[in-house]
């Protein structure tokens, strides 16, 4: 390579780095690469059951504050909570590196002004599924937080403070589980724990995991499972994708009707956020839960008939 042509070929990483917004680079990709190297420490540290069953408790926790926090409190209001709860909401679904609620909430509205159309900032249909699932946060693009989407809560200064160093939370996590293990560890032998092994499996371990679940409602439910209601998106219902996010599988009820705290409309429908928010709902902690209203069951149930006539006509065109 000449000095001309190497030249060249620099230039355009500059370019690239400092330019290309929408394009993936180094450095707004390093702290998710950084999180899937970290999964490696699993392979380096002892086993132990104690561990998995702190992955697993982190994991619910995580999912829960950004299930029930970030996107049914701060992203659409659907129920009321005191001050000091929605604090504890924002600090702990920022445990799970996702950056800030403001952002987190700021973002998800956009995404639910312009759902699957051009300007939506993470639609399968406009760009695939890499995209929508991780690609748009590899993106300098995306990075800020757009405050006057979400006035509502940026008048805070504790949110705002958790939003400006959205680090903090994770980071405090982590060092917390290893002296967590590092204070068990001889202390209680039989648990067959350290420093290190609750690090690689409640922080790296059990983070990618809460990465993908969340990840997937970008992408998935935008592109399989079933449509109860008729909406303008590509949004879908999906009990699996339900079961690992504990109800936000339930998509298309969700944009259908945004602002319900419940999003499994009917009792078939686990959604275990909803659960868990009607229990803290009757120790005071949260109050005016929204239900989806009357007349979008009797919406389902009409386009229920519809389809079925449809689908009978169909079958007897064919048949004949």
């Amino acid at each position: 390579m000449n000095q001309q042509t190497s030249g060249s070929f620099f230039a355009r990483i500059k370019d690239h780095l400092l330019h290309d917004e929408e394009n993936a680079n180094l450095i707004d990709s390093t702290p998710l690469a950084l999180m899937h190297l970290g999964l490696l420490m699993v392979f380096f540290v002892p086993f132990s059951w104690f561990a998995v069953a702190v992955a697993a408790f982190l994991y619910v926790l995580r999912v829960f504050a950004l299930t029930g926090g970030y996107h049914r409190y701060f992203s659409h209001n659907s129920y009321k909570t005191g001050r000091v709860f929605q604090f504890v909401l924002a600090f702990t679904g920022g445990m799970a590196a996702q950056l800030g609620a403001l952002w987190w909430a700021a973002h998800h509205r956009h995404h639910h002004q312009y759902a699957d159309t051009e300007q939506d900032i993470h639609s399968p249909v406009r760009k695939g599924f890499f995209w929508s699932h991780i690609g748009w946060l590899l993106c300098r693009k995306y990075a800020t937080t757009e405050l006057a989407r979400i006035p509502d809560f940026a008048k805070y200064p504790e949110l705002r403070f958790l939003d400006r160093f959205h680090a903090v939370p994770p980071v405090l996590l982590g060092f917390g589980l290893y002296f967590l293990g590092e204070y068990l560890g001889p202390r209680y032998p039989g648990l067959h724990t350290s420093g290190w092994q609750l690090v690689a499996w409640g922080f790296f371990f059990s983070t990618v995991l809460v990465y993908h679940a969340t990840f997937c409602i970008n992408s998935l439910t935008h592109m399989i499972g079933t449509r109860r209601y008729n909406t303008k998106d590509h949004s879908r219902n999906s009990l699996v994708l339900a079961l690992v996010t504990l109800g936000e599988g339930w998509h298309n009820n969700h944009h259908r009707y945004p602002v319900s705290t419940r999003q499994g409309f009917y009792w078939w429908e686990i959604d275990v956020t909803y659960y868990i928010l009607k229990v803290l709902e009757g120790l005071g902690v949260v109050w005016d839960i929204r239900p989806p209203p009357e007349k979008l069951y009797e919406e389902a149930t009409l386009l229920k008939a519809q389809r079925s006539t449809f689908n009978l006509q169909r079958a007897t065109s064919k048949g004949g």
